[in-house]
């Protein structure tokens, strides 16, 4: 067996962000996917919103835990910290690193048949309490690792690489988050980078549950005519809701003009962006709207892809139980031990 190693050295002049990082120190080991797979372009989508960002590795927790998409925290951000929990419990380890250290950015990876069938449960508790995390679906709709079943995620009437024609109705990661409460949700195409870079910073700068399920074929058992999550099929019926950028850390630009006419703004980097005010058509602060937008477009065959909701001063799960500020690691014995009688008062206002 040959193993390819990567080489430590790079060219001097690579692009650095605000920390003197390159994109370098945001990769990982050499993936051992599939050539063409479409993780590994999300891979790289998270590697670029992190270089743009300059958060700093050492920052980053990110966790997964069983498939072909829980293999690939392995290929980004090497210096950071990692876990790779059983088949489908990444929710429940990440939410105990939560709490226990909510300084953080907490980045889940997982699949259609990590989270959508053995670890559906522990999706849905992350989402409905609001756990401060990035939470990432690869989606293909099948189990790569064990040769291309239908997933949970494979639409109904789809049909398999042997021509198996699917029965079973799909489970909507989309539409199951925004039920539970997620307060950022959205839906991505593996092979639209301009789309899922800005998804991920946004999400990863949100204070709250974001969820991003980002529809990755696999080239090996499910990219194939019939198949409804292949990269001929996405790109014909991909639906983009909004046209996405994202800014951090710059003072706000305000304008103030008129619906129908245009209004020559400066941006912070120098360059000049023409508006023209439109009535808005899709509101991404309405939760029950969104849920209704998703069944008409999936009626249609269509994938509605982009920021599909996210709500405003959203509240984390730190908030929710009032935790300390400190992570418990940087509490004192005295702090963590308060003694008896303060155990009691707990006690008594309990009873």
């Amino acid at each position: 067996m040959t193993y390819v190693v990567k080489p430590k050295f790079h060219h001097p002049e690579l692009p650095k962000n605000k920390l003197g990082y390159t994109h370098r120190d945001y990769e990982g080991k050499i993936s051992t996917l599939c050539a063409g797979c479409g993780h590994d372009s999300i891979t790289a989508a998270i590697i670029e919103a992190c270089f743009e960002l300059s958060i700093e590795p050492h920052r980053v927790a990110k966790i997964s835990g069983i498939g072909c998409s829980s293999k690939t925290p392995d290929y980004f951000l090497g210096n950071s910290h990692g876990f790779n929990s059983v088949h489908g419990r990444m929710p429940s380890v990440l939410t105990g690193a939560n709490l226990a250290n909510r300084d953080l950015i907490y980045l889940g990876v997982s699949g259609d048949g990590d989270s959508a069938s053995i670890g559906f449960g522990q999706f849905a508790h992350a989402m409905r309490r609001g756990v401060n995390m990035v939470y990432i679906v690869e989606n293909n709709g099948v189990y790569g690792l064990t040769k291309g079943q239908f997933s949970a995620t494979a639409d109904r009437g789809s049909k398999s690489k042997r021509g198996v024609v699917n029965a079973d109705n799909a489970i909507d990661m989309v539409g199951i988050a925004l039920q539970l409460g997620a307060s950022f949700v959205a839906r991505s195409f593996s092979g639209d980078k301009k789309q899922l870079v800005p998804l991920i910073e946004a999400a990863i700068e949100h204070n709250g549950a974001a969820f991003i399920d980002v529809i990755s074929p696999c080239v090996a058992f499910n990219n194939h005519a019939g198949s409804t999550k292949s990269f001929d099929y996405v790109r014909e019926h991909n639906e983009a809701v909004n046209f996405l950028d994202f800014i951090t850390g710059r003072p706000p630009i305000h304008v103030d003009y008129a619906p129908g006419t245009v209004e020559m703004v400066e941006q912070h980097d120098g360059t000049v962006l023409a508006l023209r005010k439109l009535d808005a058509e899709y509101d991404v602060h309405d939760r029950l709207a969104a849920m209704s937008f998703l069944h008409q477009h999936a009626d249609k065959g269509q994938i509605v892809t982009g920021l599909l909701y996210v709500e405003r001063d959203a509240e984390d799960l730190h908030g929710h139980l009032n935790t300390v500020a400190a992570p418990l690691n940087a509490l004192s014995e005295k702090e963590l031990c308060p003694g008896a009688a303060v155990l009691d008062k707990i006690n008594a206002s309990l009873r």
